[in-house]
């Protein structure tokens, strides 16, 4: 196994979290270790697939992201995994509006959470959110470098991880409810 290096540690950010939850509009949230999380190459392999049209057209998406090895390993350079929900109301299923509007939103709440994690840990973090970045009408990848750097995270399943599996591991909901979209983010220290 590799040696994970601790970036560092919160005394109690389970206590931190609870008193800054609704502030930052987190819906639910958990906390693992990164020798907790499983790669599954099959979810990497759905970015491979371009599935969501955004493979080989973003600077958070893979191929920039690094080699399925490479994004392994710069998630065991951190010890500590926050991992948060945010749930928005939508219309109905096919309310494909909503989800753009709720996804961005959940980005700001991510911005938000780290930006604040920052003021605790005093380290650089991992952040790793919801979906690719729309933020730009179109990415300067792979011509110039991103205009927001720090400011757009990859998606956690750009690294490999399984969403419904990690709301598992750290045990919160997956789905919300009826006419709800939730998405996650993580922040690793």
């Amino acid at each position: 196994m590799t040696e994970i290096s601790v970036k560092s540690e919160i005394a109690d950010p389970e206590k931190w979290i609870l008193e800054k939850q609704g502030e930052l509009q987190i819906h639910q949230f958990g906390f693992t270790t990164t020798d907790q999380l499983v790669i599954y190459p099959e979810v990497r392999g759905l970015c491979e697939m371009n599935s969501c049209g955004r493979y080989g057209k973003s600077w958070v998406c893979p191929p920039a992201v690094g080699t399925p090895e490479e994004c392994r390993e710069k998630i065991l350079q951190y010890r500590n995994v926050f991992v948060f929900s945010t749930k928005h109301d939508i219309e109905d299923s096919f309310d494909f509006d909503g989800m753009m509007a709720a996804k961005n939103a959940h980005e700001t709440v991510s911005r938000d959470a780290a930006a604040f994690f920052k003021t605790l840990v005093h380290t650089d973090l991992l952040i790793l959110t919801g979906d690719g970045c729309s933020r730009c009408p179109e990415c300067t990848y792979p011509d110039a470098p991103c205009r927001f750097p720090g400011e757009v995270y990859p998606p956690v399943e750009s690294y490999g991880i399984e969403v419904y599996r990690l709301a598992q591991t750290v045990g919160i909901n997956y789905v919300s409810g009826e006419n709800m979209v939730t998405y996650f983010s993580c922040i690793m220290y």
